[in-house]
């Protein structure tokens, strides 16, 4: 290869050295900062975890989800393929994670703990096909809009994140949190819809249109519970910037009942309880228990008077 086509082929050598050099620069003073850890030598890889996604996906949904067209004489072998293309991926994931554990911590796993998570794991997924089924059932009975079940699962933002979240759950409480973090941030960067995988969600649960919903790590949701846009189950303050005791860590966020409705905007802090059958208004700002059966609502909105609205127009506008 002549000088000129190597010179084509890898363009701006001076610019990338400098840049190899002060990223070199970066990585030392940041593992400086941690104690001198270089960390392990391998890491799980988002791309990779979403490859495992879909085609587990494809296993749990064959015909809607996997594009299968085979008949049903082949769906079973079709269903096979993709988990073992599925579960190979996440054991090689998991086993990363495991391999990063291992760097901080003077014990190590034993060989086969990768292989023992993705086999516990596979065994949830029947339980994860039933519970997705009946969130997708609470879409259409919820979504006037809805044409059919299909149309939820393929097209909702809210059943995006709920799948995503019956598979990221059971991963996280067998033992490997990284690779369950980031399938729910997978889920969180199609659909804006952010689900710690350490809640805990009963079934036929609901998301309507779902944008800057926030669920915390240690939620519980009851069971038929629907939730709207831009609802946060959040912890009320920062660990780290408070003294915490085991309740504060282990109990940080809310208790939603069966059969609640919480609507757009609605943002409930702290370990507090929404009693079973209650409706939380629009952009109602919680930090108390709610009684069962309760409905909460901000103040309705008044109208300005002529005079009032005019005055309005002006501040708005910046006049004096």
């Amino acid at each position: 290869m002549s000088a000129a086509a190597a010179d084509l082929s890898r363009p701006f050598p001076p610019e990338i050295a400098d840049a190899v050099s002060g990223l070199n620069a970066a990585r030392s003073a940041w593992r400086g900062r941690q104690g001198g850890r270089h960390g392990a030598a391998r890491f799980p890889v988002p791309a990779e975890v979403a490859r495992a996604v879909w085609h587990l996906s494809a296993a749990l949904y064959p015909v809607r989800l996997g594009g299968f067209r085979g008949g049903a004489a082949r769906e079973d072998d079709f269903v096979a393929e993709q988990l073992s293309a599925g579960l190979a991926i996440l054991r090689d994931q998991v086993a990363s994670e495991l391999e990063y554990w291992e760097a901080h911590s003077r014990e190590a796993f034993d060989d086969d703990h990768a292989d023992t998570i993705v086999r516990h794991f596979a065994a949830t997924l029947a339980d994860a096909r039933t519970l997705i089924d009946s969130d997708v059932e609470a879409g259409f009975v919820g979504d006037p809009a809805a044409r059919s079940v299909d149309e939820i699962l393929v097209s909702y933002p809210g059943a995006v994140a709920i799948l995503h979240h019956r598979l990221a759950s059971p991963v996280h409480s067998l033992g490997a949190p990284l690779v369950a973090r980031i399938i729910s941030e997978l889920a969180n960067s199609r659909t804006g819809i952010d689900i710690h995988p350490g809640a805990a969600i009963g079934h036929s649960f609901f998301i309507d249109h779902g944008t800057g919903v926030v669920i915390g790590e240690t939620a519980i949701i009851g069971s038929n519970v629907r939730l709207y846009q831009h609802v946060t189950l959040g912890a009320r303050s920062p660990l780290g910037l408070s003294r915490v005791t085991p309740r504060d860590r282990f109990a940080r966020h809310p208790i939603v009942g069966d059969d609640v409705v919480i609507y757009a905007g609605a943002t409930i802090l702290g370990r507090v309880t929404i009693g079973r059958g209650s409706t939380i208004g629009g952009n109602v700002w919680l930090l108390e228990d709610v009684p069962a059966n309760s409905v909460v609502v901000q103040p309705e909105a008044i109208r300005l008077g002529e005079a009032q609205a005019a005055g309005l127009a002006r501040r708005l506008a910046g006049e004096a």
